[in-house]
């Protein structure tokens, strides 16, 4: 049976006809998969969420003749989804260390400087916040910070820029703030 009445037939739900479809094309969209991932593990989830997809969503492909360059596209997008997810990851593993500081810690130190940063970001302005979070929390760049919020990329420059100057100094001051009054009391 041709590709036409293959897709014809796992439209209308059989699933051998879609497998006949998938086994197809199975072994070049694993090795674009791995090309675009550079990683085994990731290309198969990226596969496996394409196909997952093209099942779903073969309904609303208008033209079957076209079946395999829309599961291209789909496992392309599941990648880049794939390779967002793990920007997201590789940015939450990665632990930044003060050279002026010990490099071990205690939790007590770690819940004061989670405190300090939390009251800096308290009392920044919500656009300034937005983009501390989407930046540094979430792991998003530049470009995803900016084509998330709606803006030029400029704007999120200067808006991070005004942020962090403003959480260095709101950070400065609450280190300093800590004074003995006359009274024997620390303000």
């Amino acid at each position: 049976m041709d590709q036409r009445g293959l897709v014809e037939q796992a439209r209308r739900g059989d699933h051998d006809a879609f497998a006949v479809l998938i086994d197809a094309s199975l072994a070049r969209l694993d090795a674009a998969a791995w090309l675009i991932l550079q990683d085994a593990e990731l290309a198969r989830d990226a596969v496996q969420d394409a196909m997952v997809r093209a099942w779903r969503d073969l309904r609303g492909l208008r033209d079957p003749d076209r079946f395999g360059p829309w599961l291209h596209r789909l496992t392309v997008n599941a990648c880049l989804d794939q390779a967002r997810r793990r920007r997201r990851r590789r940015v939450a593993e990665i632990e930044l260390t003060d050279l002026d500081h010990p490099l071990a810690t205690d939790a007590a130190t770690e819940v004061a400087d989670r405190d300090l940063i939390d009251r800096a970001l308290a009392r920044l302005e919500p656009e300034q916040r937005v983009v501390v979070v989407l930046r540094f929390f979430l792991g998003m760049s530049l470009p995803e910070t900016a084509a998330t919020l709606g803006v030029p990329i400029g704007t999120v420059k200067s808006r991070l820029h005004r942020s962090l100057e403003r959480m260095r100094i709101s950070v400065a001051s609450d280190d300093i703030t800590v004074t003995a009054t006359p009274e024997g009391r620390y303000a």
